[in-house]
């Protein structure tokens, strides 16, 4: 295994980006203070730590907050680019203190967004480990806990934690965040090899990756298109004629189209094909297409503007 992608999930002011920031060793993330969640992207960094490229995808508190529900769908497939072909972990950033309804929210949105079987590659990760006491680990603090027990037994009893502000230079074999994120990645790798040495997938990552390896970016648009719900009343033949050359049209009608959303994805390849001209990889050009699509501040005015083609 030579990458892990891991994905950050957890309540605004829990510490994503600090946490972010600690498995990476870097200041990489912008760090929000109180209830501001800095983070209002998903966005990703990678770094290569023990000859392995950890790429970290920090998200902005996507199932807590008070995104209206286009920005959040839109974040939510964000943050499936930034980790395609998919993710090796969810981590679940938790506080060590009182489990409030809004973190057991996370993990039922969780999986409603992902299904169930997105626990098989979770991991709970605490934060603020200062608050734990005097010779107490966090496996204790958990089982005080019924809820949170049955949260970790969930997730396959993987738990860890660090404190993003405490625990840099402790030299103290448990309270120690390079100890920790040690741990917390062996963990990781271990949960990887259970899994079959796969990262995870579900039917929407499953259509990212059939599209980016068919075409340079048309076909990821055409995705993002249909996914996003596009549902302008175009005149599917006539853009594509106008917009698409025919080798990207068949790539459209033969992905997106037969996916059920077909206006949307129409919508989606004219953006994604003008989107990757002079992309050199096919990295490069999913996210310049989905870039595009996600610059729009409202679909209505994506609508409009493709209605007049």
């Amino acid at each position: 295994m030579n990458d892990l992608r891991i994905v950050l999930l957890g309540k605004t002011g829990d510490g994503k980006s600090s946490c972010a920031n600690t498995i990476l060793n870097e200041d990489v993330f912008p760090i929000g203070h109180l209830s501001i969640s800095e983070t209002h992207k998903c966005e990703s960094r990678t770094k290569l730590i023990n000859e392995k490229e950890i790429s970290v995808v920090d998200t902005p508190g996507l199932f807590v907050t008070s995104l209206p529900e286009k920005e959040l769908k839109s974040e939510i497939l964000r943050c499936i680019v930034e980790c395609a072909p998919g993710p090796h972990a969810f981590v679940i950033v938790l506080r060590v203190g009182r489990y409030t309804d809004q973190e057991k929210e996370i993990v039922n949105k969780l999986t409603a967004a992902f299904g169930e079987e997105a626990l098989k590659y979770a991991v709970v990760l605490f934060t603020h480990g200062d608050q734990l006491s005097e010779d107490q680990r966090i496996e204790d603090f958990v089982k005080q806990s019924t809820e949170l027990q049955g949260l970790v037994d969930k997730c396959g009893g993987r738990v860890h934690v660090i404190d993003n502000k405490y625990w840099n230079q402790q030299q103290d074999e448990y309270r120690n965040n390079r100890v920790q994120v040690e741990k917390l990645l062996k963990t990781i790798e271990e949960m990887v090899r259970k899994n079959g040495g796969l990262c995870y997938s579900n039917e929407i990552l499953q259509e990212v990756n059939r599209a980016i390896e068919v075409e340079f970016g048309v076909t990821v648009g055409a995705l993002l298109g249909a996914l996003l719900g596009f549902g302008a009343a175009l005149d599917v033949s006539y853009t594509v004629a106008q917009v698409v050359p025919p080798q990207a049209a068949a790539c459209v009608f033969g992905s997106a189209i037969i996916a059920g959303s077909v206006a949307g994805a129409v919508v989606g390849g004219c953006v994604g094909y003008k989107a990757v001209e002079g992309a050199e990889t096919l990295t490069e050009a999913m996210k310049r297409s989905a870039k595009v699509v996600w610059e729009y501040e409202k679909i209505e005015q994506l609508i409009k503007r493709f209605q007049k083609i």
